[in-house]
């Protein structure tokens, strides 16, 4: 994979001469997946499921075609894939649709993403369920100790495939088999897992996973939550409305099958079309090939920070990680790196506690840090711009 002929393929990098490091938080657009949502409108602009006229049809014929395409980049069939608008949704749906009425606990970690967290305690807040945490080590990785925790009084283990604090990934072969060994069941927060690298939904053995489109080359506004046939069934009801129901009188509803019964009203068929490109495009790059990248350029952002005295980084430097990396500058807000950064080279960072704040605590930065995030577009040349950079911001401390 040659990420500098990757380039021509993003608009955004031919208009603007920004170097993109902030992937984390939303990723660059190809011109496929553009194009293939842009389509839709231009072309169909039709609903899907209802009507039966030739638009129609063609509009139901791409959007299940697009279900297809999606569920086989995760290694998942087509009707184990609820579409969403993002992993916010989706992780919110198990979450607040799953039945506490025998087991209460809700495993997790202080390392989730607040999509993740915040459901968790509104149930708690609620009363609904027992929330217990993982301990975290320092250098960012989970005790495997303590997944003790697991039990068989625990409903849910919720957890993240990789952080968005550090890229590190959850140790999810062993969180996944404590889990199942006491019963319970696994949603895995997969918004920065699935874009870098190689997510085999069944491999994971997980009973829910759940990504956004945006972070994977895709349209904003759509996302999915792919599970189990088994583990939709225990769900109750969430949003309802238009395509849940096969029957409806005023004493009785009878629901669809998932992934119908989670689909309410007209769905976002231009995104679900667009991230059926990206998935697309991202396979034809190759996964395992945007994996070795990212290991690279991981390497190389640490040795840059590293390089510059008093730096900190948050998060083990030897782990493997995909290419993201939190760190502060001593002397230097993390805000203010940020914008020098962009008014020096172009350089676009996420500054803060990226929507982590029990994560930046228990990591250290409670105060925030500075995020680079790449991706496979971007290159050695620019991590050498991004340390050169740095460098000169780190003598004002």
């Amino acid at each position: 994979m040659d990420a500098n002929k990757l380039r021509a393929d993003f608009p955004v990098l031919q208009s603007s001469r920004a170097i993109y490091f902030d992937s984390a938080c939303t990723s660059l657009k190809p011109r496929a997946v553009i194009d293939a949502e842009a389509a839709y409108y231009s072309e169909l602009s039709a609903c899907a499921g209802r009507s039966h006229h030739a638009l129609a049809k063609r509009t139901d014929e791409k959007f299940a075609a697009s279900r297809e395409r999606i569920a086989k980049f995760v290694g998942a069939k087509p009707d184990e894939l609820v579409f969403t608008k993002n992993t916010s949704e989706g992780l919110n749906l198990v979450i607040r649709s799953l039945n506490y009425s025998s087991r209460k606990k809700v495993v997790a970690t202080p390392l989730e993403h607040h999509s993740l967290l915040l459901p968790i305690m509104e149930q708690k807040r609620r009363g609904i369920v027992n929330m217990e945490m993982l301990r975290v080590l320092p250098d960012g990785t989970i005790d495997e100790a303590s997944l003790s925790a697991i039990d068989r009084s625990t409903a849910l283990v919720a957890i993240h495939h990789t952080t968005n604090t550090t890229g590190m990934r959850a140790p999810l072969e062993k969180i996944v088999k404590a889990a199942h060994d006491a019963g319970a069941m696994v949603l895995i927060d997969g918004a920065q897992g699935v874009p870098h690298s190689r997510v085999d939904f069944r491999k994971l053995g997980a009973d829910f996973l759940a990504f956004s489109g945006h972070k994977m080359c895709g349209p904003t506004g759509i996302g999915c939550l792919v599970g189990k046939k088994e583990a939709f069934e225990k769900l109750d009801t969430f949003i309802v409305g238009g395509e849940t129901v096969e029957t409806v009188s005023l004493n009785e509803v009878k629901w669809k099958a998932a992934p119908k019964r989670f689909e309410a009203g007209i769905q976002n068929y231009a995104g679900a079309i667009g991230l059926a490109a990206a998935c697309d495009y991202l396979a034809k790059a190759g996964m395992e090939n945007i994996e070795k990248h990212e290991r690279e350029m991981a390497g190389k952002l640490i040795s840059a920070i590293q390089s510059i005295p008093n730096s900190t980084i948050y998060g083990s430097t030897s782990a493997p990680r995909c290419a993201l990396v939190s760190f502060n500058l001593k002397g230097v807000p993390p805000h203010q790196a940020a914008l020098m950064a962009d008014s020096l080279s172009k350089i676009a960072l996420r500054s803060g506690v990226f929507c982590a704040e029990p994560g930046a605590n228990a990591l250290g930065f409670g105060k925030g840090a500075v995020r680079a995030s790449l991706y496979l577009y971007n290159t050695e040349e620019e991590v050498r711009t991004f340390a050169e950079t740095m460098q000169k911001i780190a003598k004002i401390g």
